[in-house]
């Protein structure tokens, strides 16, 4: 087949338009026309008042190859890639080296399944629960039942991933096409199959709670074990040297060459001991407490870069009507979003990050007597706010240069401090936009109404973070205002704090995504520094199990 790309068409074009515009481009008859599949849809708003579809199209014609040959020069018509996922290893029927894979978000989910359906029979451990008692628990700590510290919206099966607005794209390179796998489990699992086209797809949370558990019911059916509210306390590795200074671990970076322990096994949560010599650890950006168990094994570890700052509240309407002009509401387009930049005059960098059209704020919290917020959509996108995370981007070397989890110090610090200033009832402390900008606190709310649940106490945020964090923010607001009018509208709402934009950490790997000092452990996804959102860190999760499964058959590689 052939790919076109670039193929414009207007947003109300007929049934027809599609053909014609392939007949037009490739300068051929509707009879040797044989076969069409839209690929992908996008969208050109930047003039609001003529929105263009984009399409890219694979198509069949008669004599595919002169028809390569007369377009050699047009890089708009290829021949279509070959995209179909392709197993690199299958297991022995008596496997006994059962890799065990440690998290069941979207990392380790796809991890397990792509072990699974080799014939590994992975074993999961997840230290929270199956996703609908952690659906029940989360939802009632949102209607001010306690947190639960392990079944919340950062533990549990599906991840943080589950409790958001399940979008599915990224800037990551893709060169094997692992997207495209796991764009197709998750149609097999009841995704709506537009996700293969769309170029910005999205599923939302009530689909991903059905998606999760029948992917867990196929990786169970294939031989694999999934322990839930099982969490792993320490590794076994096989030199005592293991409980090495972390000082030492942080000021000597190991060679990638030389690794200086193996993994044996691992000790549970529940007293239990595991062995096992291939660990992949998909623990999610939250899991602190295990990142400071393995920091203090000797596991490398570096910090990395993350944003902390708010989230922001407008009405979805508003948006729609920004981006879309006469068109919001075309059940094409769907509700707007927007992705919005600004260098600021003190060296920092202001942005936009995981924005939630026609969704909610939700506390994200996952330990007690702190709070954090986060951003969540149905499919649907109905609700009447959108929200984004306003965040301002900090380094390790500016910002915590003490040791490699000065970054988890940090995110501690602000949410102890936004869980005070709420009132130390788990309600967030917010701010009007108006008021944000003119330094005072506010008092009331206006039309723009907060959708944070348990509750918000309005406040003055400049209490609850760094003030360069107040002063960035203050001046890409009116900034972002030029692009999107209204965007510092004086009643939008700022809810804080935003602290889990990405991992702290970076649990450093080698060129086979196995730790650089530890053999056998195998960081991956969000939490070790890999990925960030559903899409890329299934993406991980492929690569990543791959790499366990020719390790542990290596000469029985497919490739």
């Amino acid at each position: 087949m052939l790919r076109l790309t670039d193929i414009k068409l207007p947003l109300d074009h007929d049934e027809v338009a599609i053909e014609n515009a392939i007949l037009h481009k490739l300068q051929i008859t509707k009879s040797m026309l044989l076969e069409t599949t839209v690929f992908k849809r996008g969208y050109d708003a930047r003039n609001n008042r003529d929105i263009q579809l984009i399409y890219t199209l694979d198509v069949s014609v008669e004599n595919e190859a002169a028809m390569l040959e007369k377009f050699a020069k047009d890089t708009s018509v290829r021949l279509t890639p070959d995209m179909r996922y392709k197993f690199v290893a299958t297991a022995p029927s008596d496997i006994t080296d059962r890799p065990v894979v440690v998290g069941l978000g979207p990392c380790g989910l796809f991890a397990a399944l792509i072990l699974a359906q080799m014939g590994f029979k992975p074993i999961v451990l997840e230290r929270g629960k199956a996703v609908r008692e952690r659906t029940k628990d989360t939802f009632g700590f949102w209607r001010k039942q306690p947190l639960n510290p392990e079944s919340n919206v950062q533990f549990g099966e599906g991840g943080a991933g589950t409790f958001s607005d399940g979008k599915l794209y990224s800037q990551v390179k893709d060169r094997k096409h692992y997207g495209r796998k796991v764009l197709n489990e998750f149609v097999a699992a009841g995704a709506p199959e537009e996700i293969m086209y769309v170029s910005k797809p999205h599923i939302g949370t009530f689909k991903l709670v059905s998606m999760v558990e029948k992917m867990r019911e196929q990786i169970i059916s294939l031989g694999g074990e999934i322990r839930f509210s099982t969490r792993v306390e320490r590794l076994d590795l096989d030199s005592p040297e293991a409980e090495i200074n972390s000082l030492e671990a942080d000021i000597n970076s190991p060679s990638a060459d030389e690794k200086s322990h193996k993994i044996k096994g691992l000790f549970l949560s529940d007293g239990s001991y595991l062995p096992c010599t291939k660990v992949i650890m998909a623990i999610g950006h939250s899991a602190r407490d295990t990142f400071q168990s393995l920091y203090d094994q000797g596991v490398y570890i570096e910090a990395k870069p993350f944003s902390i700052g708010f989230r922001i509240e407008h009405e979805q309407s508003m948006i729609d009507s920004c981006r879309f002009g006469d068109n919001a509401g075309n059940p094409i387009l769907g509700a707007a979003d927007y992705k919005l930049v600004h260098h600021c005059r003190n060296g920092r960098t202001v942005y936009s990050f995981c924005m939630c059209p026609g969704g909610t704020v939700v506390a994200a919290a996952s330990e007690p007597g702190r709070v954090v917020t986060n951003g969540m959509s149905q499919y649907s996108r109905h609700e009447r706010n959108a929200n984004s995370a306003i965040v301002v981007g900090i380094t390790p070397e500016k910002d915590y240069p003490e040791h490699p989890l000065a970054g988890i110090d940090l995110q501690r610090r602000l949410e102890e401090l936004a869980y005070k200033v709420g009132g130390e009832n788990y309600h967030a402390p917010a701010q009007l936009i108006g008021d944000f900008l003119a330094g005072k606190p506010s008092e009331e709310v206006g039309e723009v109404k907060p959708s944070y649940t348990p509750g918000i106490t309005l406040t003055d945020l400049s209490k609850v973070v760094p003030d360069f964090v107040i002063e960035s923010i203050r001046e890409a607001i009116p900034a972002f205002n030029r692009q999107i009018k209204g965007f510092a509208k004086a009643d939008g709402m700022l809810t804080g704090v935003e602290t889990r934009t990405s991992s702290p950490v970076c649990i450093k790997r080698d060129k086979q995504y196995e730790s650089v000092n530890i053999e056998g452990l195998y960081p991956a996804g969000e939490g070790a520094g890999y990925a960030g959102g559903i899409w890329s860190a299934g993406i991980d999760g492929i690569r990543v199990a791959e790499a366990v499964a020719l390790a542990l058959v290596p000469s029985n590689s497919n490739n």
